[in-house]
C-alpha cells in the first residue's frame, strides 16, 4: 500500500516499521532505525536514512543483509517461499517462466558464486533484462571477493530504493523510473500517422523475443502511455515493431502485394535503466529513418 510520507512522519514507530519493514529483505532494523530520524521533508531524506542506518550497523547485520537475498531462479523461489516482493521482481525478469536448461544453469551459477562469495548472488532485476541478467552473474563470478562485496551491497541498496519509491509518495522521489516511448510521423501525408499498431519486444536471445508491450498511435501519432514507464527501462537490446504496411493500406494507398515496407523493425539496445529512450519512427510507403529523441 502506498502511504504519503507525511502520513510516514505521523505513524507511531510500529506503523512506521511495518509499512517500510520489507523494503530491505527481511531487515526491519533498518526502518527502525529510520523511525527514530523523523520527520522527513523528502523521500531522498528517508532513503538517505536507510541507507546511513546500514552504513553504520555492525558487520553480522550488514551481512545479513546479503544472506538473506534469495537465489535467482532457485529452489525457495520457485517454490513460492520468498518474500513477495522478490517474487514479483523475478517475475518481472521471466525467471519464474524458465525452461528446465535455463533453471540448470541458474542453479549451476547460484552454486558456484555462493561457493566463491558466501552469499546468493544479489541484483536489481528490474534494471536487467534476462541476457543482461546472465552476462553479470557470469563476469561477477570472476570477480575480487571484497570489490564483489561492494557490488553486492550496492545492488541491495538499488533493490530497497525501487521498493521504497514504490511505497512512499512526496516531495523528493528517488530517481529510479525510466521510459520508453515513440511516435510515427508519415512524411509522405505531411502529419502524424495515427492507428499505427506498435509492439515493443526485448530480445532474450539471438533467437527468441518476448513482446513486452502492445498499442496503437493515437491522433498525434504517439501512444497514450509510455511503451515502459513509471519504473526502470531493463538493460536489454529491444525492437519496436511498427505495422507500416496496414497503416497505408487502411488510408486508401495503392500498395504492391507485398508492399515494399510491410513491418517495420528497429533493434535498440538500453543501457541505462533510468533514462528516457524516445524512438520515434518518420516514414513513407518506401522509406524511413529514426533516432534518439526526448
Amino acid at each position: 500500500m502506498t502511504r504519503t510520507l507525511d502520513a510516514l512522519n505521523a505513524f507511531p514507530a510500529p506503523d512506521f516499521v511495518a509499512a517500510l519493514g520489507g523494503v530491505f529483505e527481511h531487515a526491519p532494523w533498518v526502518a527502525e532505525a529510520a523511525a527514530a530520524r523523523r520527520p522527513f521533508g523528502r523521500v531522498e531524506d528517508l532513503f538517505a536514512a536507510m541507507r546511513e542506518a546500514v552504513a553504520e550497523a555492525p558487520e553480522a547485520r550488514r551481512l545479513g543483509l546479503l544472506t538473506n537475498h534469495p537465489e535467482l531462479a532457485g529452489r525457495a523461489a520457485r517454490e513460492g517461499r520468498i518474500a513477495p516482493d522478490s517474487i514479483a521482481e523475478q517475475a518481472s525478469a521471466g525467471l519464474d517462466r524458465l525452461s528446465e536448461v535455463e533453471y540448470a544453469r541458474f542453479a549451476a551459477l547460484n552454486e558456484a558464486y555462493r561457493a566463491r562469495f558466501g552469499f546468493p548472488f544479489i541484483l536489481c532485476i528490474k534494471r536487467h533484462g534476462r541476457a543482461s541478467l546472465l552476462r553479470n552473474f557470469a563476469r561477477r563470478l570472476e570477480a575480487d571477493r571484497a570489490d564483489e562485496r561492494r557490488t553486492a551491497e550496492a545492488e541491495v541498496l538499488r533493490i530497497a530504493a525501487i521498493r521504497l519509491n514504490a511505497l512512499v509518495v512526496g516531495e523528493g522521489p528517488l530517481g529510479t523510473n525510466g521510459r520508453i516511448s515513440t511516435h510515427v510521423l508519415d512524411i509522405a501525408a505531411g502529419r502524424p500517422a495515427a492507428g499505427v499498431a506498435v509492439d515493443l519486444a526485448e530480445c532474450v536471445s539471438e533467437t527468441e523475443t518476448v513482446v513486452v508491450a502492445r498499442t496503437r498511435t493515437n491522433a498525434d501519432g504517439r501512444t497514450d502511455d509510455p511503451l515502459i514507464g513509471g519504473r526502470p527501462v531493463p538493460i536489454a537490446a529491444y525492437e519496436l515493431r511498427f505495422r507500416l504496411g496496414d497503416h497505408y493500406r487502411a488510408a486508401g494507398l495503392d500498395l504492391p502485394d507485398p508492399p515494399f515496407l510491410d513491418i517495420v523493425t528497429l533493434r535498440f539496445g538500453v543501457a541505462d535503466p533510468e533514462g528516457h529512450y524516445h524512438v520515434p519512427l518518420v516514414a513513407t510507403p518506401w522509406s524511413y529513418q529514426t533516432y534518439r529523441g526526448s
